[in-house]
């Protein structure tokens, strides 16, 4: 794997940093996930598969797992002891909180927090609600009477795939430029990470005199974007540049005349006058079942989806096809894993087992020659 050699010790809990250090197992480094005497509290947060927490499934396979009290000096030097043979640490404990254990971390060094480690909101607690509250999401997401939460945990998991790819960049700086083992500290906050994300409404809000709408599924600049009626539920189609529009209003709609509509002429016209083209298509569409209309519109050439819950994703066509899915141990027994997006020339994946609390503690310390 591209990342054999290479250890990892998480100070981690919840899901930002057990995401990030989840992505490292899967590329073949040794993740030592050091744990508090009574577990990551995400072992907790549900019992849905069988007794184990689905947050803890999916962020923690192929680690190893030690259990050290950071309030006990001895297990404090067990840490240290781990640090002094590994090549990253990634923490995220409360900013300050490992600095003061006064230990000295390996040369890639990846502290994750929600605020940033300085400024006035640097101790203020940060949950994955109160992050997209902070950065704007809820104010783009929703419907137009109520705001909503994206249903992922959409910072932390921003703030994981930025602390990834820090860590491989550090690697990758460590091995080609400084040639002396040197490596880097560096800190992501789940703030600056949403924030990234939330650019485009930014600039959209800054010079364009008026925030973006809560449109709940459908889209805030683009029209026609979002679902539609069918004879048997709902399909979402969306129109991406003017030359898919006529397409659309003759193969689909049979109006020809939309097309010099000049209420409908350019995408903002569109956007102003998107109740009465809503209208329009809706006449059109729920008179065709779901599976006739998304026929018609792949064949047309138009972007077009199907609503599925998480379950019917689950049994997606397309991740059968693809053969995407894995089983990996677990306390609970073997569970379906899929397969990590990132793939690097067919070679298979990691995905080790997921670890019961302090399975591997007295393997870890023997290793380390202590009792």
């Amino acid at each position: 794997m591209i990342l054999d050699g290479v250890t990892v010790v998480a100070v981690e809990q919840a899901v930002a940093a057990p995401f990030a250090t989840r992505q490292l197992a899967d590329l073949g480094a040794r993740v030592i996930k050091v744990e508090r005497p009574g577990g990551d509290f995400a072992r907790a947060y549900d019992s849905r598969m069988n007794g184990l927490s689905s947050h803890f499934a999916w962020l923690n396979r192929g680690k190893e797992s030690i259990v050290l009290d950071l309030k006990s000096e001895s297990d404090v030097s067990v840490l240290q002891a781990l640090l002094d043979r590994a090549d990253v640490l990634v923490q995220n404990l409360a900013p300050g909180a490992f600095a003061r254990l006064g230990l000295d971390p390996p040369p890639v060094s990846c502290s994750i927090t929600g605020y940033g480690s300085d400024g006035p909101y640097r101790a203020k607690k940060a949950y994955d609600l109160l992050i997209q509250c902070e950065t704007g999401v809820l104010a783009i997401t929703g419907s137009e009477a109520e705001p909503a939460k994206a249903g992922l945990s959409v910072a932390d998991i921003a703030a994981g795939m930025y602390a990834f790819s820090g860590v491989l960049a550090s690697l990758y700086s460590r091995e080609r430029w400084s040639r002396t083992g040197e490596g880097s500290a560096f800190e992501v906050s789940m703030l600056d990470a949403l924030g990234e994300w939330m650019s485009q409404p930014v600039y959209y809000d800054l010079l364009g005199g008026s925030p973006l709408a809560r449109t709940g599924a459908r889209h805030a600049s683009i029209s026609p974007y979002g679902p539609y009626r069918a004879a048997d539920g709902q399909v979402f189609l969306g129109i991406q540049n003017e030359r898919e529009f006529p397409l659309f209003c003759t193969r689909i709609l049979h109006r020809a005349d939309l097309v010099t509509d000049p209420r409908f002429a350019t995408n903002q016209d569109r956007l102003a006058h998107d109740d009465s083209l809503n209208v329009i298509i809706n006449a059109v569409t729920s008179a065709m079942p779901a599976a006739e209309l998304i026929a018609a519109l792949d064949e047309a050439g138009i972007a077009c989806a199907q609503l599925r819950t998480p379950a019917q994703f689950a049994a997606h066509p397309q991740l059968a096809a693809r053969d995407r899915w894995r089983s990996v141990d677990s306390p609970a027994g073997p569970i379906p894993a899929m397969l990590p997006p990132l793939t690097l020339g067919g070679r298979e994946p990691a995905m080790g087992a997921v670890p019961a609390l302090g399975q591997h503690s007295d393997a870890i310390r023997a290793e380390l020659g202590l009792s």
